[in-house]
């Protein structure tokens, strides 16, 4: 299956999911997964004396909702490099666009890869996360 998205890809294309609604118990779960027991994730009272208007999501959880584009795109083990910036705070009730567009279609070694920007957006427009990956079919 994920052969067939490296025979038919092209620069420019696009592969998008959104996530409506970012809430607390998806912050606590991931503090749960990720270990990220920060208060400021998860304690309102913690997060006001900081200065804050509410907790917030960890970029943890953003950038790993952004690496999705590639994995549900090409396959997890398709993945040969992933980075990513932090830019701005998600917070709860966001509207996130998690999405990837196709930079840079080409042979290495004999293996066709492929070069992706990727960029998380809010329902404002606010780029919370940014990154680049790389792609190739997984035998290579």
């Amino acid at each position: 299956m994920t052969d067939n998205v490296f025979n038919s890809i092209s620069e420019g294309d696009e592969y998008s999911f959104v996530v409506e609604n970012f809430n607390r118990t998806q912050f606590v779960k991931y503090a749960g997964a990720g270990g990220d027991f920060n208060p400021i994730h998860h304690d309102q009272t913690f997060a006001e004396a900081a200065g804050l208007p509410t907790v917030f999501g960890m970029g943890m959880l953003t950038s790993g909702m952004l690496g999705r584009v590639l994995t549900d795109w090409f396959g997890a083990t398709s993945v040969k490099k992933y980075g990513f910036r932090f830019k701005q705070r998600l917070w709860p009730g966001d509207v996130v666009t998690f999405k990837g567009v196709v930079a840079k279609v080409y042979d290495e070694s004999g293996t066709k890869h492929v070069d992706v920007n990727l960029s998380a957006v809010n329902q404002n427009g606010d780029v919370l996360v940014e990154g680049t990956g790389t792609c190739r079919p997984w035998s290579a």
